[in-house]
């Protein structure tokens, strides 16, 4: 025990303090003072305001309704998701909920963030607008590794 003391003030000692001396990970970032730096930075990057939010964090139990259920309180939702694995039907841990209007997607993450749903802590954010779909490359319709002119 006297050893692991001696380790923790030498760690500390030398600048990474005792989180660094604990931590399993040799790129753990220290910790701040929570000074103004602190506060002005965002925790999360924001994305733009829109409608549709992103939930991640979901219990496997969780489902479209249930999640619907826990948003309704903070706004009209249009329509709430939970995106569930192909061969069990569990959720993949993430799910998009749909509110009528702006304001009623800022009150739902101000309600819901780091919130417990059926026993997890649950996170929400507004979504990414969807990338467009790229189209494949076309091809002259032969493979070129079977082309004629190799």
């Amino acid at each position: 025990m006297a050893m692991a003391a001696v380790a923790a003030a030498r760690a500390a000692s030398r600048g990474g303090g005792l989180c660094r001396f604990l931590s399993t990970s040799i790129n753990f970032p220290p910790l701040s003072g929570g000074g103004a730096a602190a506060a002005d930075a965002p925790r999360r990057q924001q994305n733009e305001p829109s409608t549709n939010l992103f939930i991640s964090g979901l219990n496997k139990r969780t489902t479209s309704e249930g999640l619907k259920e826990a948003f309704l309180k903070f706004g009209e939702v249009v329509y709430a998701r939970v995106v569930t694995d192909r061969v069990t039907g569990y959720s993949r841990g993430f799910g998009f909920v749909r509110y009528s209007t702006i304001e009623d997607a800022a009150k739902g993450i101000a309600g819901m963030d780091a919130q417990f749903l059926d026993g997890w802590v649950i996170f929400a954010e507004y979504a990414r607008p969807r990338a467009p779909p790229t189209s494949p490359p076309e091809t002259s319709g032969s493979y070129p590794a079977y082309s004629s002119n190799a």
